[in-house]
């Protein structure tokens, strides 16, 4: 696999995004439940920033981000998590303030590393079908592919799991 953003739809309610990074996924876990790691590259296009990003994480700990863009413009995330194996396994639900899409979407990302890579699977599940669509039909998968190019950089520049918590 390479290391470029790979989404499908699969059945009616679900996206699947994978993505192979050139880092063993104890790093890749770092980058997804660690504040400081989180908001070098969970940026999406250039001019936006994070200014808040909460992480509890724990079953039943609560995340919340907050994005701003150069204009001033925020948007909000935030879920539950349902389940944490470190460092393969992480489910949480998500929802966006203000919403853009109806319902709540349960995501589930999974890490599985061969031969010191990682490969990340993340399955978008949402309530329904219309959901799903409007989803897919947004610039969210352009916005995906650009953190995680921003996340590849970040992996290959530091030694995260050294990095001052």
């Amino acid at each position: 696999m390479n290391n470029t953003l790979k989404l499908q739809a699969h059945g009616d309610r679900e996206i699947v995004m994978t993505r192979a990074f050139d880092a063993p996924r104890h790093l890749v876990f770092e980058a997804f439940t660690r504040p400081d790691l989180l908001r070098q590259w969970l940026l999406g296009p250039p001019g936006w920033t994070m200014p808040v990003c909460e992480v509890d994480l724990r079953v039943g700990g609560k995340y919340r981000y907050v994005w701003r863009n150069d204009k001033g413009v925020e948007m909000t995330a935030g879920g539950t998590y349902r389940e944490i194996v470190a460092p393969e396994r992480i489910v949480a639900t998500e929802t966006f303030e203000p919403p853009w899409y109806p319902g709540v979407c349960t995501n589930t990302l999974l890490m599985l590393e061969e031969g010191g890579r990682t490969i990340l699977t993340q399955t978008l599940r949402y309530e329904s079908s219309a959901a799903r669509e409007m989803v897919i039909k947004s610039p969210m998968e352009g916005g995906v592919a650009i953190s995680y190019e921003r996340l590849e950089q970040m992996l290959a520049g530091q030694n995260i799991a050294q990095a001052k918590k």
